[in-house]
Parts: structure tokens; C-alpha cells; sequence
């Protein structure tokens, strides 16, 4: 590998850091839109069943606040009721929304910089490109004579050339399709919390005047 990074010469590093970085946040990704961290499937229901007859206990309203990003949008559903039993539903509404809308901002995270790497990267493999064939240029005697080409030179600008541009295929096509797989299941997940929190609305008002 290393050998293969001397050979494509400096323009390389650029196209090294960025696929660190996309492996990072492809990792980084996984972990944090699994199922369990943003939407389990049992929750609603629980939720709806320990507040059948009334809005459960602060600390209970805390605990699932820290379970998932949907448990964020249902306590906030839970706190306003908590602060203002006899509050309007467009305030009910609101307070959900407000921790929907930092929900999904959190699940939209790094999404735009894995983005910014599959569009960049064969840009970067194309600059590398222009500079091995700068080399290959400069390899050439002024007055064109084939004899007097610098032979070393020659093959050095080919490997500069090839290996940039393979590279930043090789960098920009993994990281495409991670963010469309990515940008899919975050779509999902916030029509399952739109979905959610829509249902439990109307759950709360019915509590709004027990």
C-alpha cells in the first residue's frame, strides 16, 4: 500500500485524508442510526399504555427522554403537559415539533461532509491526474526529439496520472452510495417519528382535560 502511495506522488494525501475521514463517519453513521438508538418499534405503544390514564412522573418522563431520539420527541409531549396541564394543542404541538425538528438535525449529521467526499474525491483524482501529466509534459525534450526524454520521469507522471484517478474513484463511489443508503434511512426514520408523534398528539389531548 505504501509503495503504491509513493507512486502516485504527492497529490495523493488529499485523497488518503479523505478516505479516513469518510471511513469515520461511515462507522460513525452506523452506529448512531441504529434502530434501537432512534426509533425502537415497541416504544410508542409502551409509551401510550403508562400514561393510558395520566402523564407519568418527571422521572419517567426523563428516563425515556434518554432512550431514543423517539423517546426525545414523545417526552417533550409528556413535559409540556407536566408544566401546563390545560396547555392549547397548538402549544402541545409545538414543543414536539421544536424537538423533532433537533432530532432530525441530529440525524441529518455528517451527512453533507460524506456528500462533500464522494463529490470532491474524483475531483481531487482528477487534479492529480493534470499533475502526472504535467510531469509526462516535462518529461519531453523542449525541441519534441523522442530520444531525449527522461524515461524515469515518463513512468513517474504515468503513476501519478493512473493512481489519482483510481483512487479518487475508489474513495468517491463507497462514500455515494453510504450517503444514499444513509440519506434513505434517515428519511425513514423521520417519517416513523412524524408518524409517531402525530399519533401520540392526539393521545395527549385527550389527557389535556382529564
Amino acid at each position: 500500500m505504501f509503495s503504491i502511495i509513493q507512486a502516485a506522488g504527492w497529490p495523493i494525501w488529499p485523497l488518503v485524508a479523505c478516505s479516513i475521514i469518510a471511513l469515520a463517519l461511515i462507522i460513525e453513521r452506523f452506529i448512531s442510526l441504529k434502530t434501537s438508538k432512534v426509533a425502537p418499534p415497541k416504544l410508542l405503544e409502551e409509551a401510550l399504555a403508562v400514561s393510558r390514564t395520566s402523564v407519568p412522573a418527571p422521572d419517567v418522563v426523563a428516563q425515556l427522554a434518554q432512550h431514543s431520539a423517539l423517546g426525545e420527541v414523545l417526552a417533550s409531549g409528556f413535559r409540556a403537559l407536566n408544566s401546563d396541564p390545560r396547555c392549547s394543542e397548538i402549544d402541545l404541538h409545538a414543543a414536539m415539533e421544536n424537538t423533532g425538528r433537533l432530532v432530525a438535525h441530529r440525524l441529518e449529521r455528517y451527512l453533507n461532509a460524506l456528500a462533500t467526499i464522494a463529490s470532491a474525491a474524483p475531483l481531487l483524482g482528477l487534479f492529480g491526474t493534470v499533475i502526472g501529466m504535467i510531469e509526462i509534459f516535462g518529461s519531453q525534450t523542449p525541441s519534441g526529439g523522442a530520444t531525449g526524454g527522461n524515461p524515469a520521469q515518463l513512468a513517474h507522471g504515468i503513476s501519478v496520472a493512473l493512481y489519482n484517478t483510481a483512487f479518487g474513484l475508489v474513495i468517491a463511489i463507497p462514500a455515494l452510495i453510504f450517503w444514499r443508503y444513509f440519506r434513505g434511512r434517515v428519511d425513514d426514520y423521520l417519517l416513523t417519528l412524524e408518524l409517531s408523534a402525530e399519533r401520540f398528539a392526539r393521545h395527549l389531548n385527550t389527557l389535556r382535560g382529564k
